[in-house]
C-alpha cells in the first residue's frame, strides 16, 4: 500500500451516495376506447402442425402423387359390333377374290394355279403365326393384370392358402429374370415358414419386384433425359412431337417386357391407349401446380435458356408416361414398396440445380 507524503494532509474518504436516474424519453401512452378485454385462454383453438406435414420441414410434400393408373374397362360397343360385321364381310370378299384369282390363273397355266395355292398357303401361315403371337402376348398381359387383381383380394384374406397361390403364379411369370432369381430362392426358403397373407405377398414385392423397380426408374430416367436433351436442340416442333411418340413407344414396350408382360403389336396398342387416356384424364401437359412452383423455385427460369426448359418439361412429361406404363406393367401395386413421382425425377433432369434445404430462407 503507498501511503501519501507526510507533508500532505489526507484526503478525506467518499462516503458512497445513491444517485437517481433520470430518463428523458417519455413512454408512449395508449388510449383505450371502451371496455378493456380480460386476458383469457385460447384452449383448443391453437393446432399445431406435425412435422412430417411441415412443408418447410418436407419440400418434397408440396409435390402431389399422381394418380395410379388402371386399365380401362373393356366392353361390347356398337362400334366393335359394326367394325367386327364389316371385318366379316371384308373377309368373304378376299375369299372370294382369292378364289377366282387362282381360278383364273390355273386356267392360263398349271404352274401359275401352283404357285398362286404355295403362296396362299405361305401367308395363311404368317397370318397364323401372327395370330398366335398376338393371343400370347394377350395372354401375357391378361396374366398380369389377374395377379394384380387377385393380390388386392389376397391381402384381406385371413388364410394364407391364396397369398401363396399368388405368389407361385409370379414366381412363373417372373422366371426368366435373372434378377429376381436371389428373391425366388428367399422365397423359397421361407415356403415353411409360418406368414400372413400380407405380409407374404408384401415379401414377394420386395424381394421380386424390387430389382425390378430400380430398372424401370433407369429406362424412365433414360427415356426423359433423351426427350429432354432432343426437344431442346430440335429446331421444329414436329420433329420434338414425333421424338417424344417415338420414345412413349419405346419406353412403354421395355416397361411391359422388364415385368413379364411382354406385347404384341395389339397388346402394344391396348398399352398405349390406356397410358393416353390416363394422361388425357389427369392432363398430360400440367403436371400440377405444385410441381410447377417446385421448378420455378429451384431457379430454372433464371438459370436455363427458354429451349432448355421446354426441354425439361417434356422430360418431366416423358417421366410421367414412363410412371403410368409402371402401373399399368407392374404385376402387383405399390404397397410395401415407395411409388415414384413425378418429383423424384426433377433432379435427374436438372443435375445443376442444388434443390433448396428446409433451413434456407431465401
Amino acid at each position: 500500500m503507498i501511503k501519501p507524503p507526510s507533508d500532505q494532509p489526507p484526503r478525506p474518504r467518499r462516503v458512497p451516495a445513491a444517485f437517481a436516474y433520470e430518463d428523458n424519453a417519455q413512454p408512449l401512452r395508449t388510449e383505450t376506447k371502451g371496455p378493456v378485454r380480460k386476458p383469457a385462454s385460447f384452449g383448443d383453438q391453437i393446432v399445431l402442425t406435425a412435422d412430417e406435414d411441415d412443408p418447410f420441414l418436407n419440400p418434397e410434400r408440396d409435390t402431389p402423387p399422381l394418380p395410379v393408373a388402371v386399365p380401362r374397362k373393356r366392353g361390347t360397343s356398337f362400334g366393335k359390333i359394326a367394325l367386327g360385321a364389316f371385318g366379316v364381310l371384308f373377309s368373304l370378299a378376299f375369299g372370294l377374290w382369292t378364289d377366282s384369282l387362282i381360278h383364273n390363273l390355273f386356267t392360263r397355266a398349271d404352274w401359275l394355279g401352283y404357285a398362286a395355292l404355295a403362296a396362299l398357303a405361305i401367308g395363311i401361315l404368317a397370318v397364323v403365326a401372327i395370330v398366335v403371337r398376338e393371343t400370347a402376348g394377350m395372354m401375357r398381359l391378361a396374366a398380369v393384370q389377374t395377379i394384380k387383381a387377385e393380390a388386392e383380394e389376397a391381402i384381406l384374406e385371413t388364410k394364407p392358402a391364396k397369398a401363396r397361390a399368388l405368389v407361385k403364379s409370379l414366381e412363373t411369370l417372373l422366371a426368366g429374370k435373372a434378377e429376381t432369381a436371389r428373391g425366388r430362392a428367399t422365397l423359397k426358403a421361407a415356403e415353411g415358414d409360418i406368414i400372413d397373407a400380407p405380409h407374404l405377398i408384401a415379401l414377394a414385392e420386395r424381394e421380386l419386384l424390387a430389382p425390378l423397380d430400380r430398372q424401370a426408374r433407369g429406362l424412365i430416367v433414360n427415356a426423359s433425359k433423351r426427350v429432354s436433351i432432343v426437344t431442346a436442340v430440335s429446331p421444329r416442333a414436329i420433329v420434338d412431337l414425333l421424338y417424344v411418340l417415338y420414345e412413349a413407344a419405346r419406353l412403354v414396350r421395355a416397361m411391359a417386357e422388364l415385368y413379364g408382360g411382354r406385347p404384341g403389336t395389339l397388346g402394344m396398342l391396348r398399352l398405349m391407349r390406356d397410358v393416353l387416356a390416363h394422361l388425357a384424364v389427369t392432363g398430360s401437359i400440367a403436371v400440377g401446380d405444385s410441381l410447377v412452383q417446385q421448378v420455378l423455385g429451384h431457379g430454372l427460369a433464371s438459370r436455363l435458356s427458354a429451349r432448355l426448359g421446354e426441354g425439361v418439361v417434356n422430360g418431366l412429361m416423358t417421366a410421367r408416361i414412363g410412371i403410368a406404363a409402371m402401373d399399368l406393367c407392374r404385376p402387383l401395386a405399390f404397397h410395401a414398396l415407395k411409388r415414384p413421382g413425378i418429383g423424384d425425377f426433377i433432379g435427374d433432369l436438372t443435375p445443376t440445380m442444388s434443390r433448396r434445404n428446409p433451413g434456407d430462407k431465401s
